[in-house]
């Protein structure tokens, strides 16, 4: 069956790629695309905020991630809660960390 199918499917066989799977990295990729745009036409210098340490952009934007990833990851595995509820505490600590992290 795989042999059917064309070379470029076919090497992203080894995931099972649902739809939510798919708009995940769409998202990702489209968040990095937009910060490194926005890093070219407006650099940026380390600033503190309330993070313990001196960040860029790019610092927060994957404080964030890595963040997003584990209370995903919990909210998956320690609660009954459904994944919006993650989704929508993860795109608010998001905008909190990039504002003022």
């Amino acid at each position: 069956m795989e042999d059917d199918l064309p070379e470029a499917i076919s090497l992203f066989a080894w995931m099972a790629w649902t739809q939510p799977t798919a708009l995940f990295f769409v998202g990702i990729g489209t968040i990095i695309l937009i910060m490194t745009v926005y890093e070219i036409k407006r650099p940026c210098a380390q600033r503190k905020g309330f993070l313990p340490i001196a960040t860029t952009r790019g610092d927060r934007l994957f404080i964030s991630l890595l963040t997003s990833a584990f209370l995903h990851l919990i909210v998956l595995g320690a609660t009954d809660w459904s994944i919006w509820i993650a989704l929508a505490i993860s795109t608010f600590l998001l905008l909190i960390t990039l504002r003022w992290g």
